[in-house]
């Protein structure tokens, strides 16, 4: 990546409305954020103080799920779209702490991203990472600039956290993921996690947030959000609440209402 990019990406952010790879960044407890961002992250917890809870769980789902990626599966090759801000965890740093050679390609349109993209192009001497400034609107873009690092020939992990949300239906979310799955080989894996609409709290957060938001975020029923599997097969535990994937011991409580669901499904 060349600095210019960089330098034009500053040109780029707004901050004059909350943005929602910041706003998530400062609900991580992120430093990568501006004051429309931490206003409109505190108006969310007021409304919906468990959603910092949310945040977090949706990052211990991609870690649980590239963690059973590379391990048990055997994954090489991973394709992150909706990356965020650089945080703890990342997708190269979990794949390649299990497998060196890993190869990982970043996606995301948010400049901020970008001008700080070069803290996710660390990378083992085996394996690899990029990262292409695109929107997950572009799925053909985004295959054919992830082509320059994957073998689109072999099994690649797409994963999806909170991007879907960020489309509305009458731009087709479902077509996105299947086009996007559609350039990829059989043994091909989807993680995907999005926020549900089942929580009233939640819901008038959202409200809240969207009226001032650049890009406002659409959340859907549990059912909506499994359909984005419909022709591959779920791996166990089928599309659960986040927590409820594959969950460490101890490191979920039960009694806690959650307001997202998740999957990993693989392409036969």
């Amino acid at each position: 990546m060349e600095d210019v990019n960089a330098h034009s990406a500053w040109d780029r952010v707004d901050t004059t409305k909350p943005h929602s790879a910041r706003v998530w960044d400062y609900l991580l407890g992120g430093k990568n954020n501006y004051a429309v961002d931490k206003e409109a992250g505190d108006t969310i917890l007021r409304v919906f103080p468990a959603f910092a809870q949310v945040a977090r769980l949706q990052r211990q789902f991609l870690s649980r799920a590239v963690r059973f990626l590379a391990g048990e599966v055997g994954i090489r090759q991973f394709l992150d779209i909706g990356t965020g801000l650089p945080t703890a965890n990342n997708t190269h740093e979990v794949a390649q702490s299990i497998a060196p050679d890993s190869r990982i390609v970043y996606v995301d349109n948010d400049p901020l991203v970008l001008v700080h993209a070069r803290a996710l192009l660390t990378s083992t001497p085996e394996g690899a990472t990029d990262y292409i400034d695109a929107d997950v609107r572009d799925p053909e873009r985004i295959l054919q600039g992830a082509a320059a690092t994957l073998d689109l020939t072999r099994p690649v992990a797409l994963t999806m956290l909170s991007i879907a949300g960020q489309v509305p239906d009458a731009e087709d979310p479902k077509g996105i993921v299947q086009r996007l799955l559609a350039g990829l080989p059989a043994g091909s894996h989807l993680a995907l996690s999005d926020g549900t609409d089942t929580n009233p709290a939640l819901v008038a957060a959202v409200d809240n947030y969207n009226a001032r938001a650049a890009y406002p975020y659409h959340l859907r029923s549990p059912e909506a959000i499994g359909s984005f599997f419909d022709g591959l097969d779920l791996v166990e535990p089928g599309v659960v609440p986040t927590p409820r994937w594959r969950p460490e011991p101890g490191g979920w409580d039960p009694s806690e209402q959650v307001s997202a669901v998740c999957g990993v499904a693989v392409k036969r």
